[in-house]
């Protein structure tokens, strides 16, 4: 089971790096949020799942660790204000620059092309 475990964090973690080094900024957030996902699975696996076990030390027998619960929910709440604000960060540089790549420019453009929108055509007066 533990090899189970670890050979999905892995595949998980691998699949997240290889989005984040996209051109692209949607890929980028979405390998941003995996990552985040195996880190989070990753700390709920060290914490070890115990069945019948108290959570508070109440006298002899198992107890379970409730710190790993605790980061992992924490982590899950920062992680989703943290792509909500990445994905704003995403669709404005979208709106800035006319472009979807991370660069700012397209492939095959020189460094310096802006292509034509809304903002920099002049807009005809009714």
């Amino acid at each position: 089971m533990e090899f189970l475990l670890a050979t999905g964090i892995g595949f998980v973690t691998a699949c997240g790096i290889y989005l984040m080094l996209r051109g692209r900024t949607f890929p980028v957030v979405l390998g941003l949020s995996l990552f985040g996902y195996a880190v989070n699975v990753f700390i709920f696996v060290m914490g070890r799942l115990w069945s019948n076990a108290q959570p508070i030390l109440v006298g002899d027998g198992p107890v379970a660790d409730p710190l790993p619960q605790a980061l992992v929910l924490t982590a899950i709440v920062i992680g989703f204000a943290t792509t909500g604000f990445v994905i704003e960060l995403a669709l404005r540089n979208r709106h800035e620059s006319g472009s979807d790549h991370v660069d700012g420019h397209e492939p095959g453009h020189a460094p310096g092309y802006v292509p034509a929108t809304a903002e920099t055509t002049p807009k005809e007066r009714i």
